[in-house]
């Protein structure tokens, strides 16, 4: 079957996007991926087998696509372009990635009427509400999370088949719009076995924690994904644990607001701020760690998902640290991987810390359990098999 997949920006990189190309490239489809370009001298390229077509953008569509369910401007622009791709390159099925350029795929469809796959990576209209830009003018009067919501309830029941990343995610939906459960996949963002099996270490890395007790977070920094409670930690946990070492490999906009924090509570030698580092790195700051963190604020977007770094973490038999909401919890809890605390509880926090501190073989044995799920269950060559079975049986 020749894929379209239709992406609203550059590629590379997306590992998600280009976890699930291959799994179908090496099942014998065909996949044309349909995404953006901000220079005029980038060119299509073929990447892994995935045949990359990139459209022509610019700042200003850019711009308009945050108000894509309030004027029709970008969805109609996009319309012209996906329409083009879907001809040229023949598509078969369209599979849509997330639902800001959703609209202007199905319109695009509506005359093909090809079946069409929407992946929800995220529940998008949930998280624009912690967006910095829709809490004051002009955002907060132009942006409405609830109409973004209710054209996400329009795809999922105009789409073919949906997908998502979490069992909780699914029942959410399910519960919200009534679609029937067979039209609903799961397939969650894990970890290829190459990135455990394959993994290059740069003992630079490991050497320069080796007498620090490393608590690590790896990935987007922005303020909702909870670092402020872990910063505030470390003036508990640095009295009892002398080299206690927070390490944050990731960057947001909000950095300097945590950098403010990390000075005005005088943390600096407590705090490593890394920036955001290749990920062939990672697993050599994981190796590094002692605890590893996912201390994400709790909302509706947060309950129901769970982030590609637990695994990360996890395939290095690593223990974790995560907060109380809903999936994480769920996911740890059932695999008895790590501990949770208190979502923004400080004094909860390092309690936890302590605890994997003062028990190794507790550490140890959380971490085991971890790695064994990965391997045997979690690992994207076993969960991608739903997707799969979802092409397999798309057009039958």
């Amino acid at each position: 079957m020749r894929i379209g997949m239709i992406l609203d920006k550059t590629f590379p990189p997306d590992p998600r996007v280009e976890n699930e190309a291959i799994s179908l490239i090496e099942k014998g489809h065909e996949v044309f991926l349909f995404c953006l370009k901000y220079n005029k001298n980038e060119n299509d390229v073929l990447i892994k087998g995935i045949q990359v077509k990139r459209y022509q953008s610019n700042k200003l569509e850019y711009k308009l696509s945050a108000l894509a369910y309030t004027f029709p401007f970008y969805s109609n622009l996009m319309n012209w372009k996906i329409g083009h791709f879907l001809k040229k390159f023949k598509i078969e099925a369209i599979h849509i990635h997330d639902m800001r350029i959703a609209e202007a795929a199905f319109k695009a469809n509506k005359t093909l009427k090809l079946p069409t796959v929407l992946d929800l990576h995220d529940n998008m209209p949930e998280i624009m509400k912690l967006y910095a830009h829709l809490q004051k003018f002009p955002g907060k009067q132009l942006i409405s999370p609830k109409r973004w919501k209710q054209k996400e309830e329009e795809f999922i029941q105009k789409a073919s088949k949906i997908i998502t990343v979490s069992q909780e995610f699914i029942e959410e939906v399910i519960g919200r719009t009534k679609i029937s459960r067979d039209k609903i996949v799961l397939v969650p963002n894990t970890v290829h076995q190459s990135f455990y099996k394959d993994a290059v270490i740069d003992n630079l890395i490991v050497d320069s924690y080796k007498n620090d007790f490393v608590i690590l977070y790896l990935g987007d920094t922005g303020l909702r994904r909870g670092l402020q409670t872990a910063i505030e930690s470390l003036l508990i946990l640095k009295e009892k644990i002398p080299n206690v070492k927070l390490v944050i490999v990731g960057i947001s906009s909000t950095d300097p607001i945590l950098k403010q924090q990390v000075i005005d509570l005088k943390l600096e030698n407590q705090v490593d701020f890394k920036g955001w580092q290749d990920v062939s790195l990672f697993p050599s700051y994981i190796l590094a760690s002692a605890v590893c963190v996912s201390p994400l604020l709790r909302n509706i977007q947060h309950d129901v998902a769970y982030a590609n770094k637990l695994f990360q973490y996890m395939s290095f038999g690593k223990p974790v640290l995560v907060s109380d909401a809903i999936a994480q919890k769920n996911l740890i809890e059932r695999t008895n991987s790590g501990l949770v605390h208190l979502e923004k509880n400080a004094q909860d926090f390092a309690d936890k810390v302590l605890q994997l501190y003062n028990d190794e073989a507790l550490r140890y044995r959380l971490g085991q359990n971890g790695k064994q799920f990965v391997e045997e269950e979690f690992c994207w060559e076993k969960t991608s098999e739903k997707l799969i079975a979802l092409y397999a049986n798309l057009t039958k």
